[in-house]
This record gives C-alpha cells, sequence and structure tokens, in this order.
C-alpha cells in the first residue's frame, strides 16, 4: 500500500539579504559607509520582500532614520556647546550631546542584535514602527 498524500514543502524566505543588511549596520561602525548601502539593499528588495522580510527591512529603514535624526540632534549639541564654553552654558550642552550620540549608538546595535535574534528564529519583527526596541 503507497500513501498519496501530498507534501507541500512550507515556503519559507530566505533570511540572507535582511542578515546582510544588519551585518552592513554593525559594520558600519567601523567605516560608515556599509549603513549606506545596508539602507540601499533594505529599500531595493523592501517590495518584493515576503511579510517576514518586509517587517525586517521597515525595521532597519527605520532604524537607520531615527538614528540619524538623533544623531544630527547630539551632533549639534556639541557643535553649539563647543563655541559656549566661553561663558560656562556650553559644558551641559556637550555633555547631553556626548550622551545622546552614547544612547544612540547603544541603540542602534541593540535594535540591530534583536533584528538578527528575529530573523534567526523565522520570525517577522514584531514592531517594525516602533521608535524603542
Amino acid at each position: 500500500m503507497t500513501d498519496t498524500t501530498a507534501v507541500t514543502p512550507v515556503a519559507e524566505e530566505d533570511k540572507v539579504l535582511p542578515a546582510v543588511v544588519y551585518g552592513l549596520y554593525l559594520l558600519g561602525f567601523t567605516n560608515g559607509l556599509t549603513w549606506i548601502i545596508g539602507l540601499i539593499v533594505a529599500y531595493v528588495n523592501r517590495d518584493a520582500a515576503g511579510p517576514i522580510n518586509a517587517s525586517h527591512y521597515t525595521f532597519a529603514i527605520r532604524t537607520f532614520w531615527l538614528s540619524i535624526a538623533w544623531f544630527l540632534i547630539g551632533g549639534l549639541l556639541i557643535f553649539f556647546g563647543i563655541p559656549m564654553l566661553i561663558v560656562l552654558v556650553g559644558l551641559p550642552m556637550i555633555i547631553a550631546g556626548g550622551l545622546i550620540l552614547g544612547a544612540v549608538g547603544l541603540w542602534f546595535v541593540a535594535r540591530c542584535v534583536l533584528g538578527i535574534y528575529y530573523l534567526a528564529r523565522g520570525e517577522a519583527y514584531p514592531r517594525p514602527q516602533a521608535w524603542l526596541i
């Protein structure tokens, strides 16, 4: 007796490109250029991706732009705080700018690591539109 039940393989999305995006983002701390390359890869592949990978691409894109915004805020505080050191008002601005830059760096790494974690489990990122983690 033969079993004629057809087994359909589960369609699984390729995890390579979202992992490459996260890897390029993390590598960007050494050279800065790979952040842009990772962003381009995420934008190019987001529309054609399945629901799991699309959530990771959206998450990666938002991570990039939110970090740029906070990086600019911290950088501007430092930039305008340096000339204001003459009247001692600039010191708190420089400290705040440095704290923002450090926090943004940690936040960026944490988001990339969490993205890799969910990707390795084969799950969509649960909150790709979230501001925090």
